[in-house]
């Protein structure tokens, strides 16, 4: 008998225990009847359990939980064309959450893989659109802000389709695929060198002319300068010439003999030196006749 009551406690407490189940904050909970969606007698709607302790049948009812958290879709990057039929690789996310839980799992079966593909398809038909409505340069220069306030627009119809709200819809990249991306660096990299080119020919250039200016202005001042400089000897000769004449013309004969004197010195000053003179020409004068020098 006492076992008997034990297995009736145990059994009562595997019942009570099984009839209850707690929705967590962030949750939704949804109430099935042998594989049925549990629904409201009176609206025949679908019964949704907010967050909190919940009764279900022992057995015959099971419960599904939904996340009612914001989650992000970010998917790999996806390829779009221009106005310019230009090809772009976009990476974007987008933040959605659910917000009609009969919609979205009438819609998805109740599985996040399913309404995230829904829901990216949605979004990349947003973008197709804005991207296909402009050219590069646009999206480049700074409607990146509008593109995605217009995705965003966009994907709002997805509360009715699906049940979901998008709240955020972002592009993180935008990017050229490899073939054009490659193509576009060797245009550029060309680009530059011809520059580069054109720059270091125009600095050859100006570098001739400032070494034809520089060139020009030392002969100037070469010239210049020998120039002075035959004039300050030119003025000495004459100078020296005139120290001469006067010299001469006060005593000629001491001039003479003087004179002879310096030829003497710079004839005779070298032990190596050979002159072939007659032994009677006048340069001997003085040598001679010691008398020649007192006149």
């Amino acid at each position: 008998m006492k076992n008997f009551f034990i297995a009736i406690i145990a059994l009562l407490f595997i019942f009570v225990v099984s009839s209850v189940f707690v929705i967590y904050e962030g949750q939704r909970g949804i109430v099935f009847q042998f594989s049925k969606i549990k629904r409201d007698s009176a609206t025949n709607e679908m019964m949704v359990f907010e967050p909190g302790l919940h009764f279900k049948i022992p057995f015959i009812e099971t419960v599904k939980k939904l996340d009612a958290r914001i989650q992000t879709l970010d998917e790999v990057a996806d390829r779009f064309v221009t106005s310019e039929k230009k090809d772009l690789i976009v990476d974007s996310f987008a933040k959605w959450r659910i917000v009609d839980f009969s919609t979205y799992y009438l819609r998805t079966s109740g599985s996040v893989e399913n309404a995230r593909a829904l829901l990216k398809q949605k979004i990349n038909n947003g973008l197709r659109t804005e991207f296909g409505n402009r050219t590069i340069k646009e999206i480049v220069s700074g409607d990146r802000d509008t593109i995605m306030a217009q995705a965003l627009a966009s994907a709002k119809s997805s509360r009715e389709d699906l049940g979901i709200e998008v709240v955020d819809v972002r592009i993180k990249a935008i990017n050229l695929p490899t073939e054009i991306s490659q193509s576009i660096y060797d245009r550029m990299r060309a680009e530059r060198t011809a520059v580069a080119k054109e720059h270091r020919s125009k600095g050859q250039e100006q570098a001739e002319i400032i070494r034809a200016t520089i060139d020009a202005k030392v002969t100037i001042m070469l010239a210049e300068a020998q120039k002075n400089s035959f004039t300050i000897r030119g003025e000495g000769d004459a100078l020296a010439a005139k120290v001469y004449a006067d010299a001469y013309a006060k005593d000629a004969d001491f001039y003479g003999f003087y004179r002879s004197l310096e030829a003497y010195e710079n004839s005779f000053n070298s032990k190596n030196d050979i002159m072939v003179v007659k032994p009677d020409s006048e340069f001997f004068r003085f040598l001679k006749d010691g008398s020649n020098a007192k006149k």
